[in-house]
């Protein structure tokens, strides 16, 4: 690098793991780890908010997660509820724009109906947009995209030819966002778990240990603070 700094991400992503390792080392039910990692989604967004950061998307249940025993399902599936319940005042008087993206179709009605809540809610606000990523998987949407594609296509509403990466990135659950300038994931894993798989061609990765409940402010900034130390770029010389 030439001494330059990157200025802050526009759009982090986090894929938040170890809730269960969390609970278990302290021989507490997985849920309890859940709960405990609900609170430092509060902590780290509004960190995020902080840092001037203008996407935050939450890896917050996968399309894979669905395996899971039903209890542990069950309860994952009433976080959101909690979490707005409790929190959606705040992320209001803080002007934070919740987002939702996936599939809602098999989400139960409680689900469903907090999440829209907050979505219609928070609306009008221009700050921090707070993406929660909610049955979602990167294939599914990638196959989703090309689905409605091709039904254009078919339909005679764009020509084959037409369609390009910007016309997938358009079709895809992102559009509007930026593509993430910043991946973190926590509890050491070191995959992306189906995670944005488009939109994460060249994202900046930022593994860390900590599992996800122990995660906290200093670590956002920290991971911040070494993204801006590194060089984009994006298969040129920089």
């Amino acid at each position: 690098m030439n001494g330059s700094r990157l200025p802050v991400p526009r759009h982090v992503a986090i894929i938040m793991d170890g809730n269960g390792r969390w609970a278990r080392a302290r021989g507490l039910p997985r849920v309890m780890g859940h709960r405990e990692g609900m609170k430092t989604v509060r902590e780290v967004a509004l960190a995020a908010h902080g840092l001037g950061i203008e996407v935050l998307t939450l890896y917050a249940f996968s399309t894979e997660n669905w395996k899971r025993p039903r209890d542990e399902v069950d309860f994952l599936m009433a976080l959101p509820q909690e979490f707005l319940q409790t929190e959606l005042e705040n992320l209001i008087q803080n002007n934070v724009r919740v987002r939702v993206m996936g599939d809602p179709n098999p989400l139960p009605p409680h689900t469903r109906a907090a999440v829209e809540e907050a979505v219609r809610r928070t609306a009008a606000n221009t700050g921090l947009i707070l993406n929660f990523a909610l049955n979602y998987g990167g294939r599914m949407d990638i196959a989703r995209a090309a689905r409605k594609l091709a039904e254009s296509a078919v339909a005679g509403e764009i020509r084959p030819e037409a369609i390009d990466e910007a016309a997938v990135a358009a079709a895809l659950s992102t559009a509007g966002l930026p593509d993430p300038d910043l991946l973190i994931r926590t509890s050491g894993e070191m995959r992306l778990s189906n995670f944005m798989l488009f939109e994460l061609a060249y994202t900046e990765l930022w593994f860390v240990d900590k599992l996800w409940p122990d995660f906290r402010r200093e670590d956002l900034e920290a991971a911040v603070e070494a993204y801006r130390r590194r060089d984009r770029r994006f298969g040129g010389l920089g």
